[in-house]
């Protein structure tokens, strides 16, 4: 039975996974026994369509590249427009709710309200929003688990690279006792482009929002708010240890100079903007800081846009992970994984 998905949000990364659904549909079918069909999107600037037995994704996307706005998808007998968010999650026939939706970081909203009418519908839920993860991680577990439903978000922290779904699965039966990690591909592209190019950190911002990595205001990632957010969520996650975003200490990149640079180099260190988490004594202490780091450490290699993440165990010591911590297509991928591994426990409560 085809999986139905309801999109809350449609920009970049919820048009990444539709494409990704369009391209793989039959190799997904064929691989994983995987079907999926989109029956709503309800976008706060593009418009909502909803049809109970499936949109045409290849007309959707294409009305949104020629016009920018849903309204223009064709009327068809049993076709819904005008929807809000919340009408969406809790009146369509979706299975799943795909939260991508614009979120504010500081409050987690829209995305916790989202995430609530979504439990409380009985239905899941898969996200990239960093925000409800970092900031109602318990609350929105302990709503899942009433209903029965499945919260996903391998997204959060590493894109598609499986920073979280990884330790989980595999590293099972350790004790991760500390956790460090690159989680900021900005951040981590201006320090290399300094040190490989010698420019300074202006230059090397301006490069990197250029090229898209960074914001117009970068702010969240230079001033490291964003890794701080990721690094609570793998506290709270990985480590199941409670830990929120005002107890993570945080200081970013922006008073990092060129003579800083220099001076690292000539002692065979390399600057970084590490994201930490350690077990001592019944807690986790965590913070986010720019730190010299020797370059036979493996998170010096990790060079430009590259997020990395070192766990430590108590059986296997450290294991490192390395990959793409943005994109469309990579971010779209975390988004079907979860799909996927909701499709599986799904079949394996029907064997």
């Amino acid at each position: 039975m085809a999986h139905k998905l309801a999109f809350i949000g449609f920009g970049v990364v919820g048009q990444g996974l539709a494409e990704i659904l369009r391209d793989k549909k039959e190799a997904l079918k064929q691989g994983e026994g995987f079907e999926a069909v989109i029956v709503a999107i309800s976008d706060l600037i593009k418009g909502s369509i909803y049809h109970p037995s499936g949109l045409d994704i290849d007309t959707a996307l294409k009305v949104l590249k020629e016009t920018g706005s849903l309204e223009y998808y064709p009327q068809t007998p049993g076709l819904v427009t005008g929807w809000d968010s919340l009408k969406t999650i809790r009146e369509t026939n979706a299975d799943t709710i795909i939260e991508v939706s614009y979120t504010d970081v500081k409050t987690g909203q829209p995305a916790i309200n989202h995430c609530k009418a979504a439990f409380e519908s009985g239905k899941n839920v898969v996200m990239t929003n960093k925000g409800p993860v970092a900031l109602a991680y318990k609350e929105l577990s302990e709503i899942a688990s009433k209903h029965g439903v499945y919260w996903g978000f391998e997204g959060t922290v590493m894109s598609g690279t499986p920073a979280l779904r990884m330790p989980i699965a595999t590293l099972a039966g350790n004790d991760i006792t500390d956790i460090r990690g690159i989680l900021n591909g900005t951040t981590n592209y201006i320090l290399t482009k300094m040190e490989e190019e010698g420019v300074s950190y202006e230059e090397a911002l301006k490069e990197a929002q250029k090229l898209g990595y960074a914001e117009a205001d970068p702010t969240s990632d230079v001033e490291g708010y964003d890794a701080r957010y990721k690094i609570v969520i793998l506290s709270n996650y990985v480590m199941n240890a409670p830990l929120t975003v005002e107890e993570v200490s945080c200081k970013g990149i922006t008073d990092i100079t060129l003579k800083d640079i220099k001076e690292a180099k000539a002692e065979g260190k390399r600057w970084k903007l590490l994201a930490k988490a350690r077990k001592e004594g019944g807690e986790v202490i965590a913070s986010i800081a720019p730190e010299k780091i020797d370059v036979t450490d493996p998170l010096a290699s990790i060079s430009g846009a590259t997020n990395a993440i070192a766990y430590e165990c108590d059986l296997l010591g450290t294991v490192t992970l390395s990959g793409a911590g943005a994109g469309k297509v990579e971010t779209g991928f975390s988004l079907l994984i979860d799909l996927i591994n909701i499709d599986r426990e799904r079949k394996l409560v029907n064997i």
